[in-house]
Parts: C-alpha cells; sequence; structure tokens
C-alpha cells in the first residue's frame, strides 16, 4: 500500500469504511441481500415499510453527513417481501463538497456486509422530448462527467478488481424484471435511457443541456454514477430508476427550480413504491 501525504484522504477513507462496517456488523439484524438508496424527494419510501432498525447517518462511525434538506441521512434496515433490506434514505453529492468515494461509502460498507443488489433512485431532469415529466425512466446506462472516479488511488483487492468491466452497469435482466413488476403493479411500460451525471449544484444551460442531448444522454442529474462505479466494483448487480422531473427544450429553454424538482419525485413517490415493491417481490 502507497504511504504517501498525497494518499493521506485515501487511507482517511479507509478507516472510515472499517469503523462502518465494525458498526454495522454489530447492529444490523441481519445480513443484507439488497440495497435500496433513495434520491431527491424520494425519501418517504422508508416510511411505507416496517422498520426493524433506523440508524441516522451521524450515529455510523465514518459516514459522511447530509446537507441537503431533502435527504432525511438515515439507514433503514426492513424485511419485504421476504428480502433482507437496507434503505439510504439520503444520499451524499459530489457538490456538497465530498470526494465521489466517500459519495458511494454506505454501498461500498453494504457490499462488503454481504448485499448483492442495489436499486438505485434518484429525480432527474428529462433531456429526451419523448418523456414525460413524472415518468420513471430506467437507466440503462450512465455518462460520468464528474471527472473524480471513486475507485481512483491505492487498490484494495478485496474490494473488487483494480479495473472493473463497465459493458452492463445496469443488470438487462434486472430491467426485465421491472417491466414486469411494472405490469403488475397496474404502471405504464417505462422507458429507458441513458443517465448524465454532472457535478452541480448549478442546473444546467441551454447549451449544456443541447450539447448532453447530442452526447446521447436522456436525462441528466448530480448523483447515482458513483455509487454503480463502485457497485460494480464490488459485483453487486443494479437496477437504477429514474424520476423526470421536467423536460426541458433547449430552443425554448424555462428556468428550472430544485423546488420543483424535489417535488415532482414526492409526486412520484406512489408510483415508485408499488414499483419497488412489486420488484422486490419478483426478485424474492
Amino acid at each position: 500500500m502507497i504511504n504517501t501525504p498525497e494518499w493521506e484522504p485515501f487511507h482517511r477513507y479507509q478507516s472510515q469504511v472499517a469503523a462502518a462496517l465494525v458498526f454495522l456488523k454489530t447492529r444490523l439484524p441481519f445480513t443484507p441481500e439488497i440495497v435500496i438508496q433513495l434520491g431527491t424527494g424520494l425519501g418517504g419510501f422508508a416510511a411505507s415499510v416496517e422498520a426493524l432498525l433506523r440508524l441516522p447517518y451521524g450515529e455510523i462511525p465514518g459516514f459522511p453527513q447530509t446537507t441537503v434538506a431533502s435527504h432525511h441521512g438515515n439507514l433503514v434496515a426492513a424485511n419485504l417481501r421476504g428480502k433482507n433490506i437496507v434503505i439510504l434514505q439520503g444520499r451524499f453529492h459530489f457538490y456538497e463538497g465530498y470526494a465521489t468515494r466517500e459519495v458511494a461509502l454506505p454501498v461500498r460498507v453494504l457490499s462488503l456486509l454481504g448485499a448483492k443488489t442495489l436499486i438505485i433512485t434518484n429525480a432527474s431532469g428529462g433531456l429526451n422530448p419523448q418523456l414525460q415529466p413524472g415518468a420513471i425512466m430506467l437507466v440503462r446506462d450512465h455518462l460520468f462527467l464528474l471527472g473524480d472516479n471513486p475507485l481512483r488511488g491505492p487498490h484494495v483487492e478485496a474490494w473488487g478488481p483494480r479495473f472493473p468491466d463497465m459493458s452492463e452497469v445496469y443488470s438487462k435482466k434486472l430491467r426485465d424484471i421491472a417491466q414486469y413488476a411494472a405490469k403488475r403493479a397496474d404502471l405504464a411500460a417505462l422507458p429507458e435511457g441513458v443517465y448524465a451525471c454532472v457535478a452541480g449544484p448549478s442546473l444546467e444551460t441551454p447549451a449544456e443541456t443541447r450539447w448532453l442531448r447530442q452526447s446521447g444522454a436522456d436525462a441528466v442529474g448530480m448523483s447515482s454514477a458513483p455509487e454503480a462505479i463502485v457497485a460494480r466494483q464490488a459485483g453487486m448487480r443494479i437496477l437504477a430508476l429514474s424520476v423526470i422531473s421536467n423536460v426541458n427544450d433547449p430552443d425554448n429553454f424555462q428556468p428550472i427550480l430544485i423546488e420543483d424538482i424535489v417535488a415532482a419525485g414526492e409526486q412520484a413517490g406512489e408510483k415508485l413504491r408499488r414499483l419497488i415493491f412489486a420488484t422486490v417481490e419478483l426478485l424474492a
């Protein structure tokens, strides 16, 4: 292991992972199977399950702290449809000042505790004009535009391969299961698309929106990709559900308010709850 001042932030991060791992081993009532990460405006899902354990992030050694009002900052353990799940009620963001490895720390820790499936949710801005506000888009692939890869730094062999394959970050099998779950939950067929992860916190300009569309992105947000990269390195299979808050035309651009994005996530909460319940039931 490299031991120079330049790598001190990584060694600090390793200590954070180790502290959280030891703590959660003693507190979780089971070995987690599925991790569900809740995004902007979507934290209400946690209230729909019967919690076996609820821990504020501030009580978990090594965990960063949420600074965004719409992210509650709780780890919730529950049994859902016969599966042992851990809900991350709120996430961390690159724009809050965290390194991407810190953003993905909860996923890293839970993968080391045994979780094999990650369900990511987020709220995003639509880029593809065929998308409708309020739709739940299955993420088929992503564009990672943060410039700070969460795997950068010394390599820890126990965490997975140094150069993980990214040819199928988001599991085709899980997307198929989610489509079938949508039918069972009386929801419309789910659009699939490419999610662009940008740094924020400023929202996109018309020129940036046009460029992202031309680059092949269907939706844009400020989260999720760091967690997906870490989960892939750990060998987890991933399903990502992105709630489309609005769709903007760069040639007729309308102002975007973060309050509207949060509200759109909250309005889609019931659809998302039904979809996740039905998906987990099929996994069981």
